[in-house]
């Protein structure tokens, strides 16, 4: 188990669209999403949060490759599954199996946060993605180039920075930051910018002048949104490898 479901994390934002007419701020009462079983608790404001990163320029993308954050969805938690198909298990609805309780063949996105429209999963031909909340490019440009392996494994493989989401936005995005890629659904946004900055801290990313002002522009109009918390810890059981 990988937290509460994220139907439960979208939901404040979700009914007050829906009442209110189009508010976007969420309060940020409820339970964190994306931890760790009993990690559903959420740390301060995320808006004061943004003023403990360190703001320095974007390092060259130089030496950057996906081997340096090991083997896709490798399972470092040890539950016997891999991350991909545990962040399918959390974030699909009605979910279905093949050979046992690992494996997952179809569920629907309902809601995808990045549209906020419902999209369904089947295995082999999917439009879902599993997004890296913080893209590894961007993590290799502000601070993970220098990281030990087991710590870019774990931030690679990490609950707390996966989502899964619409194929089509997720690849827009690219390795977009917050000063450049935002959701197209509002009323995701002040979960979505909390949800970088509380990795960016968790794991000591730094960010950009232009990135710390983006995310005090959109947590400014949320000033309650806690900080999510939980996911796995930052370095990777020693048998991982990464380039």
């Amino acid at each position: 188990m990988l937290g509460v479901p994220r139907r439960r994390a979208l939901g404040c934002g979700v009914v007050l669209v829906a009442v209110l007419g189009g508010l976007t701020a969420c309060d940020g009462s409820g339970e964190g999403e994306g931890g760790a079983p009993g990690s559903g608790a959420r740390g301060g404001p995320a808006l004061a949060a943004v003023d403990s990163l360190a703001v320095k320029g974007r390092a060259p993308k130089t030496g950057y490759d996906r081997a340096r954050f090991g083997s896709p969805w490798a399972d470092t938690d040890s539950n016997g599954c891999g991350t991909r198909d545990d962040i399918l298990k959390r974030d699909l609805d009605g979910t279905k199996f093949r050979g046992g309780d690992c494996t997952v063949v179809s569920g629907t996105l309902a809601p995808d946060p990045y549209t906020g429209k419902d999209v369904a999963f089947t295995r082999g031909r999917s439009r879902v993605d599993i997004d890296h909340v913080v893209a590894l490019s961007d993590a290799w440009q502000k601070g993970a180039g220098s990281w030990r392996p087991s710590k870019r494994i774990a931030l690679a493989n990490d609950p707390l920075n996966l989502l899964a989401v619409d194929a089509g936005p997720n690849r827009g995005k690219g390795d977009g930051d917050t000063a450049t890629w935002l959701p197209a659904n509002k009323s995701y946004r002040c979960a979505y910018v909390a949800r970088q900055v509380a990795v960016k801290k968790k794991y000591g990313l730094w960010v950009t002048a232009a990135e710390r002002d983006a995310m005090r522009k959109v947590l400014a109009r949320c000033p309650q949104e806690k900080l999510p918390g939980g996911g796995n810890p930052t370095a990777a059981p020693e048998r991982f490898r990464a380039r």
